[in-house]
């Protein structure tokens, strides 16, 4: 299966930064349980892979794995619906393969 990197940004689509500030750490400590089977990371103190924040062009966003989804689809619905009633713009990074085969 191909999954997808996905950025919300934290600029509405009236063109104002979205508040708080803190907006994209917020929402990544809210996800940070949402880890890969073997994942040893400790959700209090670190992120999740799948749900990380990020500045972009002095912008903040989030950056959003779609692995999420296999490992729990509501979660993936929660990211991209607070994006949706918040009016900040979701943008497709790109695609990748999860575990793609070394090259020889």
């Amino acid at each position: 299966m191909i999954h997808k990197k996905l950025f919300i940004q934290g600029i509405t689509t009236s063109g104002k930064p979205f508040r708080p500030s803190d907006w994209a750490e917020r929402l990544c400590g809210v996800m940070a349980t949402f880890r890969p089977p073997g994942d040893a990371g400790d959700p209090r103190f670190t992120y999740s892979p799948y749900v990380r924040p990020v500045v972009i062009a002095k912008v903040k966003c989030v950056v959003i794995d779609t692995r999420l989804r296999d490992l729990d689809p509501r979660a993936l619905d929660f990211v991209m619906n607070f994006a949706k009633d918040n009016s900040l713009p979701i943008e497709e990074a790109c695609e990748f393969e999860p575990n793609p085969q070394p090259q020889s």
